[in-house]
């Protein structure tokens, strides 16, 4: 199981990026793409299939880089209410990714 720490740390990193997009886009040329783009693209395949509540916390929280306590501020929803969905956001996610890695082992287990 993927620790929540984990995805923690992965989402500070994809909040980092979205807020630094411009550097990140325009240095790719030169430098080369930043592995926090492999994280991006995982985190956005799984968010796809989240229930709307939780994407739209994902979308606000991580790629609009609000912070609960504003984003509770902005939907008229007490800080209590956001930080519970946070957790049913980081729960969401940590389920997705195990359900993907059993299905990577499974396959693995077939060739």
């Amino acid at each position: 199981m993927i620790p929540l720490k984990n995805i923690r740390e992965d989402l500070k990193d994809i909040r980092y990026y979205h807020a630094r997009k411009e550097i990140f886009d325009s240095s790719k040329g030169g430098v080369g793409l930043n592995k926090v783009l492999d994280k991006v693209e995982r985190y956005n395949q799984v968010i796809v299939s989240a229930p709307p509540r939780l994407y739209d916390l994902y979308v606000c929280l991580y790629t609009r880089g609000f912070k609960q306590e504003a984003l509770s501020v902005e939907l008229g929803l007490t800080p209590e209410y956001v930080q519970m969905q946070h957790k049913k956001l980081l729960l969401f996610l940590q389920a997705k990714f195990e359900e993907r890695e059993e299905t990577d082992e499974s396959e693995d287990d077939e060739e």
